[in-house]
């Protein structure tokens, strides 16, 4: 559908004030997005409350393949995201949302929820290299991505600044939400508060946003949602540690993923149990908890190596790990349980350590049926070992 003068005059009128006047006042032509300039956005972002479902859906997978390209700013990012905001109390926020896309399956939801996981993923974005110590407990991250961290040029690097720059105003949209009846809307905003929050000029909110989960937690019998408000009082630091005892074994690892623990090793302890039964562990969550992806267990374990406060902690179960052959997977279990081991990098003055002897040895034991050293060569190059089964062998 091609929007005309009249249709957004139309939707113009119905608009809220700060949606209307930030639509009206962009310099859109001067933006970029994917494809090139934005004077195409100001459309997209009308129909994102038109009456008709399929205009609608258009109009946010837009946004998903213009605005936040796989997960890249853009300069008209930031202002389409305090549209999107602007917009989360629309009276069409109710309706139905319809997936665009064939993968985007999953359980009906409104369009606000729709809205607001995209507000969520423009924070994930804004989020990323801001903490490097943080980006290392995600469940994707590789040792060369510190290394080779994007030198932004003049856009990028404009476009990064303003979608930090608005996280306060994002996040005031999005808290009422953290309350609604919708259960599906109430784990939408959580996934955007939690990157919302992380960020280092927002902790002073945390306290009022744990109160107001914490408030809720007890009348909350469903173990997804329990989990989530425990991953989100975790990793903004609150203290978790009656969750620890929490009678749902979900809800006690996600009190347990935060990177500071009141009680470190009972958290420590809770991770490492859910890593010695990781089938039971993946299927708590058969659809990933927001802001998260993969198998859950891989989530926990770099959780538990970065709680560790040296490799021995972790060592019996990591080794055990590697030890299951072709159950492990080399960029989310084996490598980084490695470079954990070998934190400094290997020192051929110093003798090896009795767990790094035992990790090795099972890489060099398991190698023949899973290529497990030379199928993890970047993980070995990283922490100064040889990337070769004689090479590992020749230092046990």
């Amino acid at each position: 559908m091609t929007y005309g003068q009249s249709d957004m005059m139309r939707v113009l009128s119905g608009l809220p004030t700060a949606a209307r006047e930030l639509l009206l006042e962009t310099d859109w032509d001067s933006l970029q997005h994917a494809y090139g300039p934005a004077e195409d956005i100001p459309p997209s972002l009308c129909s994102l409350v038109d009456k008709d479902p399929e205009v609608r859906s258009e109009a946010l997978a837009a946004l998903d393949m213009a605005v936040l390209h796989q997960g890249s700013l853009y300069t008209v990012t930031a202002p389409v995201a305090l549209f999107v905001a602007a917009i989360l109390d629309h009276p069409m926020g109710l309706a139905a949302h319809e997936g665009y896309f064939p993968w985007e399956g999953g359980p009906p939801r409104t369009l606000r929820a729709a809205l607001l996981v995209w507000l969520g993923q423009v924070a994930e974005s804004a989020a990323y290299g801001e903490v490097p110590v943080a980006d290392r407990t995600r469940w994707d991250w590789e040792p060369w991505q510190d290394a080779t961290r994007r030198e932004h040029d003049p856009d990028t690097l404009a476009a990064l600044r303003a979608c930090r720059a608005i996280r306060p105003t994002l996040y005031e949209a999005v808290e009422p939400f953290l309350s609604s009846p919708d259960p599906h809307v109430r784990e939408a905003a959580l996934g955007a508060a939690v990157p919302l929050l992380s960020a280092p000029g927002l902790t002073d909110r945390v306290p009022r946003a744990a109160a107001l989960l914490r408030a809720r937690l007890g009348a909350v019998k469903d173990r997804r949602e329990r989990a989530g408000v425990a991953r989100a009082l975790s990793v903004w630091g609150t203290d978790t540690s009656d969750l620890l005892a929490d009678s749902d074994p979900a809800v006690r690892v996600c009190a347990a993923l935060g990177p500071a623990q009141a009680d470190r090793p009972r958290a420590l302890a809770v991770l490492l149990d859910a890593l010695g039964d990781p089938r039971t562990t993946d299927g708590w969550f058969p659809e990933p908890l927001p802001g998260l992806d993969g198998w859950f267990r891989f989530t926990v374990l770099r959780s538990a190596l970065a709680l560790a406060e040296s490799f021995e902690e972790v060592a019996p179960v990591a080794v055990a790990i590697v030890a299951t052959a072709g159950m492990s997977i080399t960029d989310f279990e084996r490598g980084p349980i490695l470079l954990r081991a070998f934190p400094g990098g290997y020192d051929p003055t110093r003798p090896l350590a009795s767990a790094q002897r035992d990790l090795l040895r099972a890489f060099v034991d398991t190698d023949e049926s899973t290529g497990g050293i030379t199928g993890t060569s970047l993980w070995f190059r990283a922490a100064g070992l040889p990337e070769d089964r004689d090479g590992i062998a020749a230092l046990l």
